[in-house]
């Protein structure tokens, strides 16, 4: 009997679709890898209205994911292989430019991602000055402090839809200018693995949010990932995105997570200090790959 069949399945990125996709990032991660499970749940469900943006396939056998390759249009691709069938990322880069539609395409992995890379230089990429370089950095958990806030300040976790548009509010103060709204945080929320136990908040005296900090748990590899970290503009300089970020790594800890990672922009100054004085330490950077169209 001949040996099932590896197939290449365009989808459209939903719910079932995004689950398949993060049982790969589940089965195969590590601190070589460059997608946990949370990525891809606050990834693919941030906003609404972009799926025609982002085409989308996934490569399977008998049901088992072993690759998905995900283009942002024009010409962005992310993707995740498992490392056991290396072949598959060149046919993930062959599949790339019949979606992209930009005349250069651009790939990006981490810097000790090397089954990918190989993919990428052999598909005529060449490594490329990336103004959105980011920096993967870990915590052992073994030393977390209590958070600390001033006076009349409150750290607490989500409790459910009532919070939402508080939460949105925040996030969009962090991050202006941002598509994210209260209809795309409520699709966050619905997505595995999403808790709001896990999702911790500075609260004002006045009720608005003043920080926030997102910890997805994998509880498979007992790692847990901060996406997203921010601070409402009205409330910077006050430590409170730090106190956000101890008490969701203490909530993480307590589940079992052995230790947690982060992603940053290197050029985020305010990110570039925060982690460091979380106890976060870099292991890996992204890296990007860039090639011209061929001329048909």
């Amino acid at each position: 009997m001949s040996a099932p069949t590896i197939r290449r399945r365009d989808v459209a990125g939903g719910p079932d679709d995004v689950r398949a996709m993060q049982r790969l990032c589940e089965r195969i991660w590590s601190r070589g890898t460059g997608w946990h499970i949370g990525d891809m749940a606050w990834g693919r469900f941030q906003h609404i209205g972009r799926e025609p943006e982002w085409p989308t396939a996934i490569w399977e056998r008998d049901g088992e994911v072993l690759a998905w390759a995900w283009v942002r249009l024009p010409g962005h691709l992310d993707l995740a292989v498992d490392p056991a069938y290396p072949d598959l990322a060149a046919e993930v880069m062959d599949w790339f430019p019949t979606v992209a539609t930009s005349d250069e395409l651009a790939a990006g992995a981490l810097s000790n991602d090397t089954h990918l890379i190989a993919a990428f230089r052999a598909a005529g990429f060449t490594e490329a000055e990336d103004v959105h370089r980011g920096t993967l950095s870990t915590h052992d958990l073994t030393d977390v402090p209590e958070p600390v806030v001033q006076d009349g300040l409150t750290v607490r976790h989500m409790r459910g839809p009532r919070d939402v548009e508080r939460r949105v509010e925040v996030h969009r103060s962090a991050f202006e200018p941002s598509r994210v709204t209260p209809d795309s945080y409520a699709n966050v929320m619905a997505a595995w693995p999403y808790r709001p136990d896990l999702d911790w908040v500075v609260e004002a005296p006045d009720g608005r949010f003043a920080a926030s900090c997102l910890v997805w748990w994998d509880a498979h590899n007992r790692v847990g990932e901060l996406e997203p970290v921010g601070a409402h503009q009205d409330f910077r300089r006050m430590g409170l995105a730090g106190a956000a970020c101890r008490a969701a790594l203490r909530a993480v800890r307590d589940l079992g997570a052995a230790y947690a990672v982060v992603a940053s922009v290197d050029s985020n100054e305010a990110s570039s200090h925060l982690y460091p004085s979380l106890g976060f330490r870099p292991y890996a950077v992204s890296v990007k790959y860039v090639r011209q169209r061929t001329p048909a």
